[in-house]
């Protein structure tokens, strides 16, 4: 496959029905902390591999009491060539989760909202052993760097009497998080002059660990999961730039495995795609090809809508 880029813009989910105990919303400040700090590594793991059904993704609180989530991912990766078939990707990620803590000095509560913005980025390095014209097996490492932040502003007078190490976290602190492991892919290319497909099958373990900091914040989880993702590309019998309109189709489905698996309540999440691509290849630019594409997402308790916008090289 040449050199892509996927660029989430937008992405409105509709509902989700409840979420898993770890991710509840209202936790009093002391032993529980922790708990979070695993859980919002568990929510990093989604952001670990280029994966179009969580490349955008957003979670609304509404009725539900539960936190907000929500995530935006950028990626791409490419081979250098069929004679030195080095493969290289990476990703950059940002996402927000929107606990409610509960601050106490035994005789008095307070809900203390908080905001924790997590940023991580992922690379990794594979080698394409050719089985086929059309067929590639491709083992990849991967690395991953991540910083977990808090952004609360709260006046310490609320905590008065709460002493516990977690709240140094809580208040304007960061977790910094790495990770380490690999992926196996086989990625499948059959290109006609009417019609071309894409297929990539894809299984991803990496473990996630935080360093530095507060002993009390410590949290660790492991990315394992399972992804399909195909592509069907035909011309629309339109032309611009010189070049075949082509139309597009997209289906993407992702099983997770592990921590990942259940943390903001599913274990699965497809993807529909459908869109137009534009061929700028006559043309003496660095973009071959320009793709916009709406995608419906939907899993247990959650669905919405996406646009994503991709280039190839």
């Amino acid at each position: 496959m040449g050199a892509y880029l996927l660029i989430a813009l937008f992405s409105s989910q509709s509902h989700a029905q409840g979420t898993p105990n770890q991710l509840s919303s209202r936790t009093v400040i002391g032993g529980n902390v922790k708990q979070h700090a695993d859980a919002v590594l568990a929510i990093m793991t989604y952001t670990t591999v280029p994966d179009v059904t969580t490349s955008s993704l957003s979670i609304n609180s509404g009725a539900t009491g539960n936190p907000g989530f929500g995530q935006t991912q950028l990626g791409g990766g490419f081979t250098i060539s069929k004679s030195f078939p080095l493969y290289m990707e990476g990703t950059l990620a940002y996402s927000r989760y929107d606990p409610t803590f509960i601050a106490t000095d035994g005789a008095t509560q307070r809900e203390v909202p908080t905001r924790w913005n997590t940023f991580s980025g992922t690379v990794g390095l594979g080698w394409d052993f050719r089985i086929t014209d059309e067929l590639v097996f491709r083992p990849i490492l991967n690395g991953t760097i991540g910083r977990v932040s808090s952004d609360l502003k709260v006046g310490q007078s609320v905590f008065n009497h709460v002493t516990d190490s977690n709240l140094q976290f809580l208040e304007n602190g960061s977790l910094d998080a790495y990770g380490y492991g690999g992926s196996l892919m086989l990625d499948y290319e059959h290109y006609r002059e009417n019609y071309e497909i894409d297929a990539e099958l894809r299984a991803t373990d990496i473990y996630l660990r935080s360093f530095g900091g507060s002993d009390a914040v410590q949290g660790s989880a492991m990315a394992q999961q399972l992804s399909l993702w195909t592509r069907w590309r035909a011309p629309t019998g339109w032309r611009a730039l010189d070049r075949p309109v082509r139309y597009v189709l997209e289906l993407a489905y992702s099983h997770y495995f592990g921590d990942s698996a259940g943390v903001l309540g599913f274990n699965d999440l497809t993807s529909l795609g459908v869109g137009l691509e534009l061929d700028s290849s006559k043309y003496p630019i660095v973009i071959t090809r320009t793709r916009a594409l709406v995608r419906y997402v939907f899993g247990h308790n959650v669905h919405g809508v996406s646009f994503g916008l991709a280039v190839s090289f």
